[in-house]
């Protein structure tokens, strides 16, 4: 075999990308789904995403995800639970901050019961009473649920930008994940939609160097677990969080070809969020994040 081909393929082998997959019917769907579209990574929600009530993980559903998991030879190392919507770990309002530690602490729970390693979570919002009081309550919230977390990482993602939100330059960033406590139970997932229209640039092979440079300055490659690979809907610095197809939004495909190279070569798994509709779906999305590979 010519040894360039050769090289590629052991590439492609050892490449772990993937999408968010649907739980609904079982949460063992979601493995099924995984593999249906070739990925060698997912993300899924363990509830429904839009409540605060979570349907119980029965001993079926346990099992038979965990089976196929094991048969699907998809990495559990590369798997990765999603927060629902709902909770603000930064909120201001007493009975709303609880109730969101509440629920991280029954999510990490619940992939420990999946056997799911890492869980990640939004930053949340201070709901316009200030950043400072914003990440006090962040950082309370986060190490309590560390205390309970076991084999589960939380995540923290960095955020798009939106008005009262925390975390979306790395500076910040990097604080807020150094005042954590017990540091071996918190990592990073890197959303590169949410980076883009925050004010980095992505859009060529040099400036991805530029901004995980920066990245490393602040908060550190090592603490990278995961990362999320979107285009964005609008342009840098528009704060505006809207994913999009891979190479056909602002970041485009030499700045995602960058970024996909960058994560492999780390051995970063990437998790794709890109919109389903008439354009594309996640078959093509994922098919296409391995072409930039």
């Amino acid at each position: 075999m010519n040894a360039g081909l050769n090289y590629v393929l052991k590439k492609m082998l050892h490449m772990q990308i993937g999408c968010h997959v649907s739980i609904s019917g079982s949460i063992d769907k979601a493995v099924d789904n995984a593999v249906e579209r070739k990925c060698s990574a997912f993300q899924i929600f363990t509830r429904n995403p839009r409540g605060w009530n979570a349907k119980e993980l029965t001993k079926e559903d346990i099992a038979n995800f965990k089976s196929k998991l094991k048969e699907s030879k998809i990495d559990r190392l590369a798997t990765c639970a999603h927060m629902p919507y709902l909770p603000n770990l930064a909120s201001p309002k007493v009975d709303g901050f609880e109730k969101s530690v509440k629920t991280l602490i029954d999510e990490i729970e619940r992939c420990v019961q999946l056997g799911i390693p890492y869980l990640v979570t939004h930053l949340g919002s201070h709901l316009g009473t200030g950043e400072e009081g914003g990440i006090k309550r962040l950082v309370e919230g986060l190490s309590r649920a560390g205390k309970t977390s076991k084999d589960v990482m939380i995540l923290l993602e960095n955020t798009a930008g939106q008005k009262n939100s925390v975390g979306s330059n790395f500076k910040q960033l990097g604080e807020i994940f150094n005042k954590l406590k017990p540091a071996k139970k918190f990592g990073i997932c890197f959303d590169t939609c949410h980076a883009f229209v925050s004010g980095y640039d992505l859009r060529s092979k040099e400036k991805v160097k530029e901004t995980f440079e920066e990245f490393e300055k602040y908060v550190g490659i090592k603490n990278l677990k995961i990362l999320h690979l979107n285009d964005a809907r609008g342009e840098i610095g528009c704060n505006l969080d809207r994913h999009y197809h891979l190479g056909l939004g602002g970041i485009g495909e030499k700045g995602i070809s960058a970024v996909v190279k960058f994560a492999n070569k780390e051995k970063i798994p990437i998790i794709l969020e890109t919109p389903i509709d008439k354009d594309r779906d996640d078959f093509e999305n994922v098919r296409k994040a391995k072409e930039f590979a």
